[in-house]
């Protein structure tokens, strides 16, 4: 497709990075097999059910693939044999499945049952919401799932331990990886790094209203990642030159760090800065982010070399960051955006309005009557998901910068009634991508035994 597992690069990666790319330990494979396994169940209980009052009136259950396939993203389903039932339908990306949300959000295998059985599949002819409890098969679906609910270990170049559990992409669903893999990690290490997936407008936000909501977990540090590339691309210059010189175009860039920063402030978050280094970047360049984030935003900055240095070029990030932790003037308080009582739409706006610094907040006919289905059945106390663009503050993926004032569509909402969430969909985001003009496919190729070409 476009990317890969998020392995690393460089002397900065986990291993072994072929099978995470590719197959891994079949998290992704069991989340997707489970998620169709629902779907086929569901299908069935249509064709056995015809004309009774027990019959789907709305299905809002979908199939899931682990690949870019836009012809995929509306199916009509029931064609087969010309007996079925025929209805549209669709996929999404598996990250996006709510079975992946459950698998990331599970205390344990108990509350894992209890998750899966609370899945809401679809309104029957009675106007009655139909679960995955109502369907059966959540013992099938359990033994499915029940080796991908254990986190995966590996091990960094430098035989770091490491865990990586679940993949929800933080653009079209929460961002963050398991909670089971983020306590294992607090069980062993004295610090627990965890990533919260694209910018601190979507996996930090949900990270904190979502996850640390529900768990009880306060970090003691937010570290945010900033590139040259990144700030050159939200001060204006164009996609194909952000590897060149350009210190114009990299102060006009900081006003979009800035932004994320005090966002992150904002939740009681102390922060450092981190600048992570590549072959082209300037002398002038880092030192001009170092003043900015120094003595305007007064937080600390470090540069990182790990890709080219690996654990040596990170140790004076981790020395700062340890130090900032040990001498913090007080143990941290997360403030979250909105609280549980608020009503759905004032959660989305205080999202919308808060954080990606929107003026207001539009509401299409789909995406209001599906509040309102959560709200009739006691499920209006559920945290938010908005699936936005990660590339801007707004819902348009080239509005770069600090963009404010603008207004947000919420052209639909997803009841993730497992998962305990409301997923807001915004702007034109899609939940089953396409391939781009020029696939990694193309590039990927097997010689003489090696693997190469994967991202």
């Amino acid at each position: 497709g476009m990317k890969g597992g998020a392995a690393g690069g460089g002397y900065s990666q986990v291993l072994p990075m072929e099978k995470i790319n590719l197959h891994f330990t079949g998290d992704f494979h069991a989340v997707t097999s489970a998620n169709n396994l629902i779907a086929a169940l569901v299908d069935n209980y249509i064709f056995r059910h015809q004309g009774q009052p027990s019959q789907l009136k709305t299905v809002v259950w979908r199939r899931v693939l682990d690949m870019n396939d836009r012809a995929l993203r509306t199916v009509v389903t029931g064609l087969g044999d010309g007996n079925g039932v025929v209805r549209e339908s669709g996929f999404d990306i598996t990250p996006a499945s709510e079975i992946m949300a459950i698998l990331c959000l599970a205390n344990d295998i108990d509350d894992l049952r209890r998750r899966v059985e609370n899945i809401l599949l679809g309104i029957t002819c009675e106007g009655k919401p139909f679960y995955m409890r109502d369907l059966g098969g959540v013992g099938a679906v359990m033994v499915v799932l029940m080796d991908a609910l254990q986190p995966n270990l590996v091990q960094t170049t430098e035989n770091t331990p490491a865990i990586i559990h679940g993949g929800p992409f933080a653009n079209i669903a929460h961002g963050c990886n398991s909670l089971l893999a983020t306590r294992m990690a607090l069980s062993y290490a004295d610090y627990t790094i965890t990533e919260a997936g694209f910018g601190a407008d979507l996996g930090a936000e949900k990270f904190y209203n979502i996850l640390c909501r529900k768990s009880g977990l306060v970090p003691d540090l937010t570290v945010i990642v900033a590139t040259a590339q990144g700030l050159k691309m939200h001060g204006g210059v164009e996609l194909e030159k952000i590897k060149e010189p350009n210190e114009e175009g990299l102060r006009k860039g900081l006003a979009n760090l800035e932004r994320h920063v005090k966002n992150l402030q904002g939740f009681g978050q102390s922060v450092v800065v981190v600048f992570n280094h590549f072959a082209g970047d300037t002398d002038r360049e880092m030192d001009l982010l170092r003043d900015y984030c120094e003595r305007e935003l007064g937080v600390p900055f470090v540069i990182n070399h790990a890709y080219a240095q690996g654990g040596k070029g990170a140790e004076e990030m981790a020395r700062l960051v340890v130090d900032t932790i040990e001498h913090r003037p007080s143990q941290p308080q997360l403030r979250f955006t909105y609280d549980d009582d608020d009503t759905i739409r004032t959660k989305i706006e205080k999202v919308a309005k808060n954080i990606y610094g929107a003026a207001s907040v539009s509401f299409a006919g789909p995406a209001l009557n599906r509040i309102r289905l959560a709200e009739q059945h006691g499920m209006a106390h559920f945290p938010v998901c908005i699936a936005k663009t990660q590339f801007s503050f707004s819902a348009e993926a080239k509005q770069y910068g600090a963009v404010s004032g603008f207004d947000i569509l919420i052209r639909d909402v997803v009841i993730n009634a497992g998962a305990e969430m409301i997923v807001a969909i915004a702007g034109d985001i899609l939940r089953m991508p396409g391939l781009p003009k020029d696939p990694q496919a193309n590039h990927i190729e097997y010689v003489d035994g090696e693997i190469i070409g994967l991202s």
